[in-house]
This record gives structure tokens, C-alpha cells and sequence, in this order.
């Protein structure tokens, strides 16, 4: 009775610390998981895969506002094509070629200039001899490659150049420069040059000669049409978030020259007065675009705030870096975005995991209960109680209702039996008094008889011990394999549901499904020891290669654990009569024996495993085949070698006793044979040999197929 009592209060201090925590635990551990999991993908996506898509937006703005630049010049060209072919500059113009000195000629075609540069919105539009043109190095330059055609491009014309243009561009260009964080300081007080979009377009004479050409541009600084347009083009309503801002800049060197960057954010975003001219850009930027001739398309300061920026440099008509066009928007309002949204899923996530803990633990309280009762039962019972569980208050179907009603009749039966026993001991007992009077003479005959009573005492009560074990056993593994069923069924419902987010804790869910087997596997165990012959599985031919191939896979979870090297050597041809899984179960067994040898090593030089197939031979025929697994593990002494094989023997805190007495029946119910050498300290081998046809069991002696060494 307290061997049964230790067993049972070992199992429920297992289950209480096993099925109560560890449910909530590996219940809430994917949750948990999948939580981490979320949040660090969230911001890894926003990171990476938002902060590639700006940047590419960004690099786009810029390549549509590169583009703007050169469809003005090339509108340019047109507006000074159609003005070469109006009626009215036509008209003055003859008489100019008539005579190029005529006054009132050059001062009609003034006047029609004038009017047309209003109406087409240029900043100057004249006509230059080709006197002119050869003492304006930057007019020669411009004509160089295109001498009788169109041509446009940028260029820098100091004040001086700008007044003999128009006295009113030098004004016009003049920029107040200003202290801006992030950017040297400037070295003078005024912008003074002007940044020029100039277009020349040669007058053909009759002759085909080139005597005047039309020169006409636009001023860029303070121009706030062209980069407002650009504006409205990358940053329409809808394409930015709100509050973001979107700005365009044009740079004259380091100076920002016509933008729509403002100020101050709080204010009316685009008047003239919130323009940011004058200031600088960064000195990072600077080193990189104007110096280096790279484009920049990443965060940067812009004015007093960070953002999304792209920058490239803008070449005048001999190839010189000369400025920057620039295209960005504010990163601000996308990083307030990116936290709100973490914020948000991660409260979301908390919420289910709650509720989700609630559940588990609710759920788990409800199932243990009922077993803390059986718990305490069995304490009162332990010491010296009369006490049953009675009823749990739960449906008689349910398997934990079964096990109280089937553990309070084996109290009983248990209760009756020590009553027989007791009984039987007193009757003895007086009887042995009774000869004892009468038989003074015989004293030594009646020792014997004594000693062979109290030995028939002692074998009757062990007997009883080990029926009432059988009993307890067999009830205990059907109640358990129900619960076990239902807990491998929800872990395989839970992997479902998971769907692809189940690769994430593939190796929990693997784990619990492994720690319920191993329930099963011991439950099994059990069984197979209390009732041998309901487990006589049949048997049929099988090769033995894929049996061990198959095994390898199935332990392969439990050799990783002990970082223990597997090396096969699978020879064996011949095919045997063996049941497969009952095979697989003994080489699971003497594998996963070796890999606990070798991890008991307190100095392991080796981690090896071996498992060996070939033939068996007799007279060159074979007759079967033979399994070898050898490791080099801590080895087994001469006393235990003489027991390892003994039904609940075992050297491992956690080991049942029952491994290799189970496989020991397994072998002898096929006829084979196993051996078994070893040496303490450097290892152990186990020899399997299997016929070709297995044997009766019963022709052979129970230990005619052991063998040590």
C-alpha cells in the first residue's frame, strides 16, 4: 500500500507541476510569441520596407522636377520660335535687315518684344547682333554645338552681366543670405548673381546667313512659379500625409535661391514672406552633391527640420556644378504614423493575450481541482485514513469521474485483501503457538516449519501487492490516454489555426506533442509489463534499413538535445519477421539509453553513437540479421549489468524501469537474442539478433537469449 501511495503522490506532484503551469505556460508561450513576433515585423517593415518606399518616391519627385527644368528651357524655344515667326516681329525685322543702324526699327522690335515677353511670362527677351554674341563668352558657348539651331541651358551671370541684360534683374536677384543650422556660415552678407534658364535662337536670313539671334530666359532666383508648379505636381493633395509638407528648391551654389520651403510650419505654409531664400543647405549635403557631383537621396536637414529628401546637382552650359534642385517632405508626420500603429497593434495583441491567459487558466483550474481532491484523498489514505473520493460533480462519462469511481473500488479491494491478510497472519500465528505447546520436542522441525510459513506469508502478500498494481495500472493508463488524446488533438488544432505563423514555434508545439508521446510511450510501458500478452502485435517480413532509417528520424529531437554525432553503418540484406513499431519502440529505446550514457560522462572527451546492420551468418547462409548500438557513454558496472534488464531497475532520476525489460520481451517473443558488453568508463554495446523466421517463445528458456560480458 505505500509503494502505491508513493507512486501515486510522485505522479500528482508531476501533474501539478507539470499540467497547471506548464498548460498556461505553453499555452500563452505562442501567444506571447506571435506578439514579439508581430511587433519586431511591424517595425522591421516600417523600417525597411517603408523607408525604401519613401525613398524611392522621393527620387521620383526629383526626377519629375529634373524634368520640369528641362521642359522650361524647352518651352524657351518654342515661345521663342513662335515670337521669331510672328506677323509683327517680321515686319520690323526686314526693315532691320535693311538697315541694322535704323533706330526706329530696333526700337519697334523692342516694343514688340516687350509685349510678347509679358505674355509669355519671360524675365527678359532681346535681340543681339552677331557682334554681340562673339564678345558674350557665354552667348559662344551656349551656340557652340547648335550654331544655326535652338538652344537652352543654365548659367550664372554676375551683377554686372545682369544689368547690360535688364537693370531690373540685377535688382531682382539680389538675396539676402541667413545663418542656418546644420550649414557653414555664410561668407557674405547678399546674393547678388543671378541663376539664368537662357534660350538663344539664331534668325535665318534669305541668304541663310546668321546676322541677329533672339535671347530670351527666365531669372530663377525669387522665381516662386517654377518650383510651386513642380510643387503641385510631386505633392498634390492626398499624396502626402496630413500635416506633412512638401517642398521644392532650386540652389544657386549652397544658397537656396527660389523655394517653397517654409519657415515657420504654423503659419500660411506658401506666402512669399514664409519662403526660406537665403538660407543654406547642410554642410553633409553640401560635401556630397556640389563637391562630389553625387545625388543625395536620403533624410536630411532641411532649414530646421528633417526630411525625406533628394538632391541632385545642376550643371550650367560648360558642365560646372553651379547648384542643386531639390525635392522632399517632412518625415514627421510618417514617423508619428509608424508609432501610432506599433502603439495600436500592440495593445491589440495584449488584449488577446489577456483574455487568452484568463481562458487558459480558468479552463486549467476547472480540470485540476478535481484531481487536488483525489490528491488529498490519497494523503488521508497514506496516513491511515478510511476516506474515498466520491463523488467530483462531473458527468459520469467524463474520464476523471471514471478514475475516482475506479480508485475508490480498488480501495476497497485493497482494504479487503490486507482484512484477508491480517486474518490469515493471526490464524498462523496460533496455529504456530498451538504446535509449538504440543510439539517441544520437535523444535527444529518446527523452526522450519515457521520460516517456511512466514515465507508463504510473505510471497502472498507480495502477490497481492503486484495484482493490485496490475489493477492500478491498467485503470490508470485508460484514464490517462484519454486526456493525452485530447491535448495531442488541440496542440494539432492549435498548429492548424496558427496556419503559416506556425513555422514561428514549430519547435514548442513539436515539443509538447513529443512530451505527450512520451506519456503514451510510459503508459504503454506499463501495459505491455502488467498485461504481456494483449500486446502480441503481429508480425511480418520487413527490411531492416528503413526500420532503423525511420528510428534515426524519430530520435533525432533527443540526440540534438545531447549534441550527440549519430553515425549508421546500414549493411543488412536479409529481411526478418519482426512487428515494426515494436522493433522501432527497442531501438528507440537503446538510443535514446546511449545518448543519456554519453551526457552522464561528468568529462566527455567523445559524443558518438554507432548503430550497426549487417547479416547474420551460419556456415556463410544467412539466417538473419544483427543490430548493434554501441556508444561511448559512462558504461555499466558488473553489478548493474546483472540487473538491467529487472522490471522497474533504472539509474536515471527520471527513467521508468521498464525500457529494457520491455525490449528484452519483445526480442524473446521473436525467438532472437540480445548481448551486451560494456566497460565502465568507455561504453556500451547492445547486440540485437533477429532470424529470418522468428521463433516460438515458448521453446526457449526466458533468459536463453541474454547474454553479458
Amino acid at each position: 500500500m505505500s509503494f502505491f501511495k508513493r507512486i501515486f503522490d510522485i505522479s500528482w506532484q508531476q501533474m501539478q507541476a507539470k499540467v497547471r503551469y506548464r498548460l498556461l505556460i505553453l499555452t500563452l508561450l505562442p501567444i506571447l510569441l506571435t506578439l514579439v513576433s508581430l511587433v519586431f515585423i511591424t517595425i522591421y517593415w516600417n523600417i525597411s520596407y517603408t523607408s525604401q518606399q519613401l525613398f524611392m518616391k522621393v527620387k521620383a519627385d526629383l526626377t519629375v522636377a529634373e524634368n520640369t527644368l528641362e521642359q522650361v528651357q524647352n518651352r524657351q524655344e518654342q515661345q521663342l520660335m513662335h515670337v521669331a515667326n510672328s506677323w509683327a516681329f517680321q515686319t520690323a525685322f526686314k526693315q532691320l535687315l535693311q538697315d541694322k543702324h535704323n533706330q526706329q526699327a530696333r526700337n519697334t522690335i523692342s516694343e514688340v518684344l516687350n509685349q510678347t515677353k509679358q505674355q509669355l511670362s519671360l524675365d527678359f527677351l532681346r535681340v543681339v547682333s552677331v557682334e554681340q554674341v562673339s564678345g558674350d563668352t557665354d552667348l559662344s558657348a551656349l551656340l557652340r554645338k547648335k550654331p544655326k539651331s535652338p538652344t537652352s541651358g543654365m548659367m550664372v551671370l554676375s551683377s554686372k552681366r545682369l544689368k547690360e541684360i535688364d537693370p531690373q534683374l540685377a535688382q531682382y536677384a539680389i538675396i539676402d543670405l541667413k545663418t542656418t543650422q546644420r550649414a557653414l556660415e555664410p561668407t557674405k552678407a547678399q546674393e547678388k548673381r543671378g541663376l539664368i534658364s537662357r534660350s538663344v535662337l539664331p534668325i535665318i536670313n534669305p541668304d541663310s546667313s546668321v546676322s541677329w539671334y533672339l535671347d530670351g530666359g527666365n531669372l530663377l532666383n525669387r522665381d516662386t512659379a517654377i518650383v510651386d508648379h513642380i510643387r503641385n505636381l510631386v505633392y498634390d493633395k492626398g499624396t502626402l500625409p496630413e500635416l506633412s509638407i512638401g517642398s521644392v528648391t532650386v540652389f544657386l551654389d549652397n544658397v537656396r535661391v527660389s523655394t517653397n520651403v517654409p519657415i515657420n510650419a504654423s503659419s500660411s505654409q506658401y506666402s512669399d514672406q514664409n519662403r526660406a531664400l537665403g538660407t543654406l543647405v547642410s554642410e553633409e549635403v553640401r560635401e556630397k552633391v556640389l563637391i562630389e557631383g553625387q545625388p543625395w537621396v536620403d533624410r536630411a536637414f532641411v532649414f530646421n527640420d528633417w526630411y525625406i529628401s533628394a538632391y541632385a546637382p545642376l550643371l550650367d552650359i560648360y558642365g560646372k556644378r553651379i547648384g542643386m534642385v531639390y525635392t522632399g517632405f517632412s518625415e514627421g508626420p510618417f514617423i508619428n504614423n509608424y508609432l501610432l500603429n506599433i502603439i495600436e497593434l500592440g495593445s491589440i495583441l495584449m488584449l488577446v493575450l489577456f483574455i487568452s491567459g484568463l481562458l487558459v487558466y480558468r479552463g486549467a483550474y476547472s480540470l485540476l481541482k478535481p484531481i487536488e481532491r483525489i490528491h488529498h484523498v490519497v494523503k488521508a489514505v497514506q496516513s491511515g485514513g478510511n476516506v474515498r473520493i466520491g463523488e467530483l460533480g462531473l458527468d459520469r462519462d467524463n474520464e476523471l469521474a471514471n478514475l475516482a469511481e475506479q480508485f475508490d473500488s480498488m480501495l476497497d479491494l485493497l482494504q479487503r485483501r490486507n482484512l484477508q491478510i491480517q486474518a490469515a497472519a493471526e490464524q498462523l500465528e496460533v496455529k504456530v503457538e498451538q504446535r509449538t505447546k504440543s510439539l517441544q520436542d520437535k523444535t527444529e522441525e518446527l523452526q522450519r516449519n515457521v520460516a517456511l510459513l512466514n515465507e508463504t506469508r510473505q510471497q502472498l502478500v507480495t502477490n497481492e501487492k503486484l495484482t493490485a498494481l496490475g489493477e492500478l495500472t491498467a485503470g490508470i493508463a485508460h484514464e490517462i490516454n484519454n486526456p493525452t488524446a485530447v491535448i495531442l488533438g488541440n496542440m494539432e488544432l492549435l498548429k492548424y489555426e496558427l496556419g503559416d505563423q506556425a513555422e514561428q514555434v514549430s519547435e514548442e508545439i513539436e515539443l509538447v506533442i513529443q512530451q505527450v508521446g512520451r506519456i503514451s510511450t510510459i503508459i504503454r510501458s506499463l501495459l505491455q509489463y502488467s498485461r504481456p500478452g494483449e500486446f502480441n502485435a503481429p508480425i511480418e517480413m520487413h527490411q531492416v534499413t528503413p526500420i532503423v532509417e525511420e528510428v534515426l528520424v524519430l530520435v533525432r529531437h533527443s540526440i540534438q538535445k545531447q549534441q550527440v554525432v549519430l553515425i549508421k553503418e546500414l549493411n543488412a540484406s536479409c529481411p526478418v519477421e519482426v512487428n515494426r513499431p515494436q522493433l522501432q519502440q527497442v531501438l528507440i529505446n537503446l538510443v535514446v539509453n546511449a545518448a543519456h550514457a554519453i551526457e552522464a560522462k561528468k568529462e566527455p572527451t567523445s559524443e558518438r553513437i554507432w548503430i550497426r546492420t549487417h547479416d547474420w551468418l551460419q556456415n556463410d547462409e544467412p539466417i538473419g540479421v544483427k543490430i548493434e548500438v554501441e556508444d561511448e557513454g559512462v558504461g555499466i558496472s558488473a553489478e548493474q549489468l546483472s540487473r538491467i534488464f529487472d522490471p522497474f531497475y533504472t539509474t536515471r532520476k527520471d527513467g521508468t524501469g521498464l525500457g529494457l525489460s520491455l525490449s528484452y520481451g519483445i526480442i524473446k517473443r521473436l525467438g532472437g537474442t540480445i548481448e551486451v558488453k560494456s566497460t565502465e568508463g568507455k561504453g556500451t554495446v547492445f547486440i540485437i539478433g533477429l532470424y529470418y523466421k522468428a521463433k516460438d517463445e515458448h521453446t526457449n528458456n526466458p533468459y536463453d537469449g541474454l547474454h553479458f560480458s
